[in-house]
């Protein structure tokens, strides 16, 4: 095994060069030795080490840990490989996957070899109720998504994903009669430059948050087609784009707490041009911390609802995500601006404030990880501008909204979780309108 380990690696290793000189580390292998100049190139280069580092004992059998320590120290120096070198590392990594992994060579090392394709995806069937509004059937739903990652070069990598709407189980038809149900939501181009701290990403996405991954949310969390360039290092992180929303969420015309509100908002066909300003700080216990705020910019640009008003100017808001050993704090603010004033408060302008506690972290890929949360949501009047909201909550039902939630997930298998949230103390904000019911949901989510 271990001949073959060594024959393969020596030969995509363009050092015999410099190793020409390189004294024989290893008192066991004569200079007559077959193996002798494969051996010298290998322990230069960093690959083998021995044996008590004066030994190397050919004809022991090594282990396949061993044998994947060779080859993740050859995947450091597939930058010197020909095209036909990096495909035999790379055949190399694909047999000993599960060990490199083991070793703490991060799965996205394998994962971002050039030429690479990888097809992810997900799946959720989800419940959500409500008294009134989501009942028997109607509240159930399910979803499956399909990515393919394409990495082209050292620093671009293409991603392409595919979508089913969320189809709802009270839905009656035929499934052969179903129509618009797959669509893209993820297209992009992704450029890493400037020493990997520059970042161009261009194309749709489906993952837009306003204020950026680590704030709740609140107004819009989904498919958005855009042009984005962000700068980040340990410390900072500095993003500026402009693009479109393609998700428009619910129709605010009524928002289910019995008050028509002043805009009938929806997203579809808003251009919006948005920064972020991130700042990560701690250490120890806090390590992963951060600062941040941001600001958008809206210009309503047509699409299926361009009859619709949409009254929201711009947007600004600040987050603060605290962390303290398995604890984390999150608070978040938020700004609307609108060219119309509230029939509820009579203000153009509407303030939202979001704080939510977790302890724990549910990963999917760990089996038994999970984590529970507490949050508060305070939202006045045109707070909400009617995309589609990242929160787990009804989109219509986040406007002149006073509510408190709870939530647990919990990863029972690798790549399957559970997740459950619930609202409570929930009351309309203004005016005499009844309150809205509590919101039920929990939901398992399949990940391939």
């Amino acid at each position: 095994m271990k001949s073959k380990i060594l024959a393969a690696l020596a030969a995509t290793m363009a050092v015999g060069a410099t190793c020409a000189f390189a004294a024989n580390p290893f008192v066991d292998v004569p200079t007559d030795s077959w193996a002798y100049k494969s051996v010298v190139e290998l322990a230069d280069a960093g690959i083998i080490q021995g044996v008590d580092g004066s030994y190397f004992q050919g004809n022991r059998n090594i282990t396949r840990y061993e044998a994947a320590e060779m080859v993740a120290k050859a995947m450091a120096h597939m930058d010197k490989a020909s095209v036909e070198q990096r495909a035999l590392i790379n055949k190399l990594a694909d047999e000993y996957a599960d060990e490199l992994n083991n070793l703490g060579v991060r799965v996205s090392a394998l994962e971002n070899r050039v030429g690479n394709v990888k097809l992810t995806g997900d799946a959720r069937i989800r419940y959500q109720y409500q008294d009134g509004n989501k009942e028997k059937d109607n509240s159930w739903d399910y979803r499956v998504r399909v990515r393919a990652n394409a990495q082209v070069n050292d620093r671009t990598k293409v991603t392409y994903g595919v979508s089913s709407d969320n189809k709802n189980f009270a839905d009656n038809d035929a499934a052969t009669d179903e129509k618009h149900d797959i669509f893209t939501d993820v297209a992009k181009v992704d450029y890493n430059f400037g020493g990997n701290n520059w970042n161009l990403s261009v194309g749709r996405t489906d993952d837009y948050i306003i204020g950026g991954p680590r704030a709740y949310g609140y107004n819009y969390g989904d498919v958005f087609d855009r042009a984005e360039l962000t700068y980040q290092n340990d410390k900072f992180a500095a993003t500026a784009g402009y693009g479109k929303f393609k998700a428009d969420g619910n129709d605010l015309g009524y928002n289910g707490t019995g008050v028509t509100n002043y805009y009938d908002a929806n997203a579809d066909g808003v251009k919006t041009g948005y920064g972020e300003l991130e700042g990560f700080f701690g250490g120890g216990r806090a390590a992963g911390s951060a600062l941040g705020v941001y600001y958008n910019d809206f210009t309503r640009a047509g699409g299926t609802n361009s009859k619709d008003h949409f009254y929201a100017d711009d947007l600004w808001g600040a987050y603060l995500s605290a962390n303290l050993g398995k604890w984390n704090a999150l608070v978040n603010y938020e700004n609307v601006s609108n060219n119309s004033k509230s029939s509820v408060t009579g203000d153009d302008n509407a303030d939202v404030w979001i704080g939510k506690l977790t302890y724990g972290k549910a990963n999917i890929a760990t089996p038994k990880s999970w984590d529970a949360w507490v949050e508060y949501l305070n939202a006045e009047d045109g707070a909400y501008i009617g995309g589609a909201t990242n929160s787990w909550r009804f989109g219509n039902q986040m406007d002149n909204i006073e509510s408190w939630g709870v939530g647990a997930d919990y990863t029972f298998a690798k790549n399957a979780q559970f997740q459950v949230m619930q609202s409570f103390g929930t009351n309309t904000k203004d005016g005499d309108a009844k309150d809205p019911e509590e919101q039920t949901r929990a939901q398992f989510v399949f990940a391939f």
